[in-house]
């Protein structure tokens, strides 16, 4: 039974709710492309031109601790070098592919009134932004931090990627523990 003004109520906790994720999307868009600009350019910079993945000689890494360093790592495919691929058209079409999962997402968040999946959405598609973004620059994303534990290495990783493991993990928490009337 619908209650006077409900749909009123819920109409602005939805626009306050596309506001955090919108937010959310582009703080996490713009730590993203902040942390690889200085990585590419000050910390560990190409040695022989422009940043990218053409770059012959790129500084050595720099050992932080035991089992964390910053290197420079050129991604060709997606998320852990999954469907690596030099091909020409290759980053346009990961490209694509991420921003239809973003539309999806969005589209799928549009009458969403959990705070939690706001803001996994907008972690979701800033992330996914930012690594567009590389790939559409350089034709592949730049990845950077490198953890290790026994000679044994993490595939590197990027804030973007970061906030994209975050955010899908706490969808799945969401959609696992939240009551069946919320969903």
């Amino acid at each position: 039974m619908m209650v006077a003004g409900e749909g009123v109520a819920d109409a602005a906790v939805w626009k306050k709710l596309r506001w955090v994720t919108g937010i959310v999307a582009l703080v996490a868009l713009v730590l993203d492309q902040v942390s690889k600009q200085w990585v590419l350019t000050s910390l560990l910079p190409c040695l022989s031109g422009p940043p990218g993945p053409e770059c012959a000689v790129n500084s050595p890494f720099i050992e932080v601790t035991g089992f964390f360093n910053m290197v420079v790592a050129w991604n060709f495919g997606v998320s852990f070098s999954m469907f690596y691929s030099q091909h020409d058209l290759m980053p346009f079409a990961l490209s694509l592919l991420a921003v239809g999962i973003c539309g999806a997402l969005l589209w799928w968040n549009r009458q969403n009134d959990r705070a939690l999946v706001a803001l996994a959405t907008g972690m979701v598609v800033g992330g996914a932004i930012g690594n567009v973004i590389d790939r559409l620059r350089f034709g592949a994303v730049a990845d950077f931090l490198d953890f290790h534990v026994a000679g044994w290495h993490w595939p590197a990783f990027n804030v973007a990627d970061c906030c994209i493991v975050v955010g899908v993990g706490l969808l799945l928490i969401d959609g696992l523990f939240s009551g069946a009337e919320q969903r």
